[in-house]
Parts: C-alpha cells; structure tokens; sequence
C-alpha cells in the first residue's frame, strides 16, 4: 500500500521536520520546513476496485460534456465521531434535490472488520453534487491502527471534512488527522462539529470550538477562517430535527463550495497514473485503476506501462469513472483504464500508465530521508549502511538497499541524511518524488528523491 505510514508516524513527521533546522550529520543545509514541503505525499492509493468492477461491467452512458468542476474531499477524524455517519446524511439530503443517490450508513461501513471492529478501516467512496460542483467523496477512518488507509484516502482530496464530536471535543485522532492531513498537502479544511444535540451547555460548545480552531492553527491552518458548521449527522440521516439535521448538512455543502477553492489540475504536464488495482472483466479486456496525477488521457490514445517490470505499450480502449463512460479522463480524477490486449498478469500494483517516454524507471537514486523517532513511531535503534526496508513510492512497495555516504557510520533515530539508494526492480521516478521507508509494520523513515542515478 503506497506511503502505509503507521500510526502516529506521518503527523509527527509533519510537526518535527518543521521544527528542526538543516540537517544533521554534516549535510549540506537544508531547511526542514522546505523538505516538507517537498516531501508532500504522492500516495493516490485506496481506490474501491469493486466500484470499477461494477462500473465496467455495467452498461455506461456517454457524458462527454462536464458541466460542473469535478472536486476530490472527504471526511477524517476520531473514530465514532460521526464520519460515516456525516457521509451518509449528505448523501440523504442531496438525494433530495436529485444531487445524490443515498447511500446508507451500512453500505459505507461494510468491510467484515468494520462491522467486527465497530470501526471503519475502509475507504468507501460516495459521489453527489451541489448547484456548482460535483463531487467525489471517501470515508477516512479514524482509529489509529488504520491510520495508513486515512493516508491513502486524504492524499487523492482536494479539500477535507474534519468531524469532530461536540460532546468529546479534539481527540487524539483529531490532532494525528490534522497533521497527515497538513502532511499530505490537503489544501483546505471545513469543520463540522457533530452531536450538537447532544451538549446542552452553549459555553462548552464555545470552548470546544474554540479548541479546535486553536488546534488548526498549530498545525499551519487558518483556525481563524475555516468554517464551523453544528448539527446532527444522525439527526439528518434519520430526518429529525431540521434545524440541526438538514439544515445543517446544507449549511455544510454551502461551506464546501464556498471555501474549498478550485483545484488547479496538472492538465498541461504529460500524463501519469499509478496502478491501484488491475482486473479482468470477460469480454471487454483488462482494467486498471488509479488516480491520474497529471495530465489527459483520452481514448484511443497509446500509453505505457512501466516500473517494476518491463515496460509494455498498449491503447486505451475506455476510460471511466463511477459507472459513467468518458472521453477522456483529467490530473485528480479516480479513473479506470479499458486497456488493449492486456492480459491482467502483464500489470502489477505500482507500475506508472503514462504518455510512452515521459518517464523513466530507476533502481538507484539518491534521495534525503528523515528518520522516525521512537515516540514517532519509529525505530528505537539506529540503522548501518545497506540497511534494507520496505520502499513505499506512490502506489509501489518494494524492497531496497540503503547506503550511507562516506564518513556516516549510522542514522539515529531523529537524524536527517542524505543516501544512496538501490530497489530490487525500477520504479518511475523523478527528483520531488516522495516515499517512506518501512520496517515491521511501521514506518521508519521519509524522504524525497533529489536524484536519480
């Protein structure tokens, strides 16, 4: 799973690389705040394959014509606060005006281990649309075992629903959400302060607020200006109470449209797609999913396959998008790929559909990674020269080897280097590309590639 960092991991990240200066072990400077910003996570995991299954077996329509700008968001906080919850009554209250198809809370929570757990781990995908958007929303779980498929959900938003409950106010997992959501680049934030029905006392609703625009702020969001929507996800979802209910989930989507500008889409760079999932729909070909990071692809047009293993060319027969066939599909939208003759064991998770020599795959590189403390979540022991973790690039998870420049006997927990890096198969990459690095099921380390060899 592309950048599956582990619990805490990536929020700590976010707040020590803005606290520390250059980096450690004699390396030329280099603020942290700029490796931040560098090190935005590329990750567009998560998609819901079975939504493309039943979306290409499915007889399309044509809707070659967008009316509306198309936006990424979702919800994330604590868990049972409300985000699936939220998720549902929006579609329930823009079913109403014909903007939705209602989706019950129990089909968003339908993973087993949601229902065994009581949590959602998931990412399910809901889409709706306002007078002037349409969108696509994913349901982010909160608990903070399942903080790595949070990561793979809030990197493909535009824009984030922040839940939070009135009666508990900011929760640990509100605080790490925050922080992955700051972490991933997700650029705006609407808050909804859930269970309004629920607190009796106006000046604990104040200070909850108050908290939480505190809480944005730290993290390098306008606290100040987000917007703060009260109501009742359940009391939407179930009809009562109008006022906290409906209303406010109107009140919501109208701060949604009005505060989450835009998304400028890299339309104009050549076209890319990290393979989510591949499938085979009998009679119609190989499908593979993803999340286009930049660029156009239009059917009939002639792509390639690269990384990890040889590179194929082939032409896109379908492009589709929730159920609904395309001409083409554009930078941030979650897509499926009609491929021709392709066999479905000639693509494999991680590879890059791309516009053919646009980019190229590399085993070596070299690359600055900041290693995870052990409050972080990461190691509590340092690591030596050819150290081999797990490399998380995009979608791609694959083995490498890690060697420490001349002088460096070993990376400290906390410490910043610069390195030489070798894969066991090519990836595509370029400088900017972001990735971690894991070792027993967390993450032990992030970078960004500055060179490729």
């Amino acid at each position: 799973m592309a950048a599956a960092f582990g619990r805490r991991a990536v929020g700590a990240l976010a707040g020590a690389l803005s606290h520390r200066g250059a980096f450690a072990h004699h390396q030329s400077p280099c603020a942290a705040s700029e490796l931040l910003s560098r090190f935005n996570a590329q990750s567009h995991d998560g998609i819901a394959a079975a939504c493309w299954r039943r979306g290409f077996a499915a007889p399309a329509y044509d809707i070659n014509t967008r009316t509306k700008q198309h936006l990424n968001v979702g919800t994330i906080g604590h868990v049972d606060h409300g985000k699936t919850t939220l998720t549902a009554a929006i579609t329930k209250v823009l079913a109403e005006t014909g903007g939705a198809t209602a989706t019950a809370f129990e089909q968003i929570d339908k993973a087993p281990e949601e229902k065994a757990r009581g949590i959602t781990i998931a990412t399910a995908h809901v889409e709706y649309q306002t007078d002037k958007r349409h969108y696509a929303h994913v349901d982010c779980p909160g608990h903070a075992d399942y903080v790595k498929n949070m990561i793979t959900g809030a990197a493909q938003m535009d824009g984030a629903i922040l839940v939070v409950s009135a009666t508990d106010g900011p929760m640990p997992q509100t605080r790490e959400h925050i922080l992955l959501a700051r972490q991933v680049g997700v650029p705006s934030i609407v808050c909804f302060l859930n269970k309004i029905d629920a607190v009796e006392d106006e000046e604990l609703v104040e200070l909850v607020e108050m908290e939480l625009r505190e809480l944005l702020s730290f993290y390098k969001f306008p606290g100040d200006d987000i917007p703060i929507v009260r109501g009742s996800a359940l009391a939407a979802l179930k009809g009562d109470n109008p006022e906290i209910g409906k209303k406010a989930i109107l009140e919501l989507m109208q701060a949604i449209d009005d505060y989450i500008p835009d998304p400028t889409r890299a339309l104009d760079r050549p076209f890319s797609l990290p393979v989510e999932d591949v499938f085979s729909i009998q009679g119609r070909g190989t499908v593979v999913t993803g999340r286009i990071e930049q660029g156009i692809v239009k059917v009939g047009e002639e792509i390639e396959i690269i990384g990890i293993q040889p590179a194929t060319k082939t032409i896109v027969t379908g492009v589709e998008m929730f159920k609904k066939s395309l001409s083409e599909g554009q930078a941030g939208d979650n897509v499926g790929l009609l491929l021709r003759r392709i066999q479905r064991d000639d693509v494999v998770r991680g590879q890059v559909v791309c516009k053919p020599g646009s980019v190229t795959p590399h085993q070596k590189f070299k690359g600055e990674i900041y290693a995870l403390t052990k409050e972080e979540g990461g190691r509590h022991t340092p690591f030596f020269t050819n150290y081999k973790p797990q490399f998380f690039f995009r979608t791609a998870d694959i083995t490498g080897t890690v060697t420490l420049p001349a002088g460096i006997e070993m990376v400290m927990p906390g410490d910043n280097v610069t390195a030489d890096f070798e894969l066991i198969a090519p990836v595509a990459m370029e400088p900017g590309l972001r990735f971690a690095l894991r070792e027993g099921g967390r993450t032990v380390g992030a970078g960004v590639v500055s060179e490729v060899v």
